[in-house]
């Protein structure tokens, strides 16, 4: 399955190239293998190295070829589902917990970032996520006393407020805080070599063919080698053929329009991520290099499209939505990209154990928060593969939504 279709943004930025040193064989057996080298698998390898254990990454691709290097790196501890809706879904307690795993997400993203030997583009910028017609204004204030009453950092504004500090004029906006950005690709690139450098065994295109338990260890036939671990972690993003089949997963493709740089003096309040309330929703976010990233136009269709004109003539669509919000803004469109992506219909991750195949764990980002699904996947899932309690497990667990034979995943590649 092709994840993306165009020209990518990200690889043009990376100033220091990955180095895979790969084994000639592997390890006689593993603590745990993570299969997928992205921003989960990645993550998940960094956590699981850090309580000492043997460690090998698996990518079918070279590193850095999937769906990490589409990302675009919206770090916000909001989520598609706002928390007032998602109270109503899965009840107050739950879902504030949720948000605040959000929250320290972040937290945790920058902490790891800093651990790095290379610049990654981490910045704390707030989210401005205005209404996109007067309807939501209401709605907005709703979720705006909820956040701040669950003391998540936030204001609201109206439109006058709105319109002193944009070029724009919307109904109304909430103002999130401690929000951030990153750069994706320099993100797992500098982390890969981190994990290398703390024994970590990196094998890309490695394609698993067959999977096994026997003798109490998972057994992992590939098209490199057979490999034997203690546990198995599947951190493989937006493959559809290769993920568990569920019929609570929609597989989706979006598309982003990435500007020449201009004068950032120029830009808009605090260079603030831009998103609304409108569904499919276009989002904005500027760069180190001083572009603006804009995404949007979702569409119910599981691939990017093969013909390179759709996504440029969407990029052109993008850049008018674009115009339309800064007039006083001379954009050119630079690149443009389509790319599939997967949500849930309940609007969150899964997360957890396979309820039938021992010693087999998921981590599944699915949403419009897959980073920092990520992150506060990798600390649960490390959590469970040393036998450590993890209170928050079962608000994104695979068996939440589980059939009446409590199956909810019926099979994987």
């Amino acid at each position: 399955m092709k994840l993306h279709n165009g020209t990518l943004y990200w690889p043009t930025t990376l100033s220091t190239k990955l180095n895979v040193e790969t084994p000639k064989q592997p390890k006689k057996q593993y603590d745990a293998i993570v299969i997928g080298g992205g921003m989960s698998g990645c993550l998940t390898a960094y956590r699981l190295m850090k309580q000492g254990l043997t460690v090998a990454i698996l990518d079918k691709r070279k590193f850095g070829q999937g769906s990490t290097a589409a990302n675009t790196g919206l770090l916000q501890y909001s989520n598609d589902i706002m928390l007032s809706e998602l109270i109503q879904q899965i009840g107050e307690k739950e879902a504030v917990r949720f948000y605040q795993l959000c929250f320290e997400a972040l937290d945790d993203i920058e902490e790891i970032a800093n651990e790095l030997p290379h610049e990654v583009d981490f910045v704390r910028v707030p989210s401005i996520y205005y209404a996109s017609d007067e309807k939501d204004a209401a709605k907005l204030r709703t979720e705006y006393e909820t956040l701040y009453m669950n003391k998540f950092p936030c204001e609201f504004w109206d439109e006058s407020t709105l319109s002193f500090y944009m070029p724009f004029k919307k109904p109304a906006a909430i103002v999130t805080f401690r929000d951030a950005e990153i750069n994706p690709l320099k993100f797992i690139t500098s982390l890969l070599t981190y994990l290398q450098n703390q024994g970590v065994d990196l094998f890309e295109e490695t394609v698993v063919t067959d999977t096994s338990f026997e003798n109490q260890l998972v057994q992992l036939k590939t098209t490199t080698h057979s490999f034997q671990a203690k546990d198995v972690v599947y951190t493989i993003g937006y493959e559809k053929k290769e993920n568990p089949k569920r019929e609570d997963t929609i597989f989706n493709r979006s598309y982003v329009m990435v500007t020449k740089p201009i004068d950032l003096d120029k830009l808009w309040h605090q260079k603030a991520m831009i998103w609304e309330t409108k569904r499919p929703y276009l989002y904005l976010r500027t760069t180190a290099e001083g572009a603006i990233m804009v995404g949007g136009m979702d569409e119910n269709i599981p691939e990017a499209p093969v013909d390179e004109k759709v996504i440029e003539n969407c990029a052109e669509k993008l850049l008018k939505q674009t115009n339309s919000l800064f007039p006083h803004l001379e954009l050119e469109v630079d690149c443009c990209y389509a790319a599939t992506f997967a949500e849930s219909k309940d609007q969150l991750p899964f997360i957890g154990a396979h309820p039938t195949k021992p010693h087999h764990y998921y981590l599944l980002g699915y949403g419009g928060n897959g980073t920092i699904y990520s992150a506060l996947g990798s600390k649960i899932i490390s959590d469970l593969i040393a036998g450590r309690e993890n209170n928050d497990s079962h608000i994104v667990s695979p068996k939440r939504n589980a059939d009446t034979n409590g199956l909810p995943f019926s099979s994987i590649a």
